[in-house]
């Protein structure tokens, strides 16, 4: 078999199946240049790898899963929405702030930033919620604009964040 039909064979590249033979992960012989692989041997390998592979966790966008994470339910009018206060956590933004309320210090994604981009980048994002009606995230921008991130950076972010959180419930 080459190493063609191998990867296709064994969903993964054709470069994971060179390194492979290279390594002696699975019985291979190079003919003319080209590598000759064993079938039963890239079985072998094939099984292997599928009891290591965790089955992936599909966690869907719900109402349920929204506030497990930290959102507040909201309904009126026949709207079903949650809301989340902690979006600025979701995006990565760390504020410490003295006893008055102003920012004393302040990061984004792991990075220190000035107080007053933390102020730009707090204002930059006025509200972010879920809609129950369609199961998407949605924005309402705010008026701030920093130099540190654009609004859809941050608004990236946020979604990032959400995935992460989703991911590890």
């Amino acid at each position: 078999m080459n190493t063609t039909a191998a990867a296709t064979e064994a969903r993964v590249t054709v470069a994971t199946i060179r390194t492979w033979c290279r390594r002696g992960v699975i019985a291979a012989t190079k003919t003319a240049g080209r590598w000759v692989i064993d079938t039963a041997s890239l079985a072998h390998r094939i099984t292997i790898g599928a009891l290591k592979r965790p089955a992936k966790k599909v966690v869907a966008w719900t109402v349920e899963t929204m506030t497990a994470i930290g959102g507040n339910r909201w309904q009126r009018n026949g709207m079903d929405r949650v809301y989340f206060n902690n979006w600025a956590e979701l995006a990565g933004i760390e504020t410490s702030r003295y006893n008055t309320g102003n920012i004393s210090s302040a990061t984004y994604q792991g990075e220190g930033i000035s107080n007053s981009q933390a102020y730009k980048l707090l204002g930059c994002i006025d509200k972010v919620w879920f809609d129950a009606a369609d199961g998407k995230l949605h924005v309402r921008y705010g008026y701030g604009e920093s130099r540190v991130a654009t609004r859809e950076q941050v608004w990236d972010a946020i979604v990032a964040g959400v995935r992460a959180e989703l991911a590890a419930l």
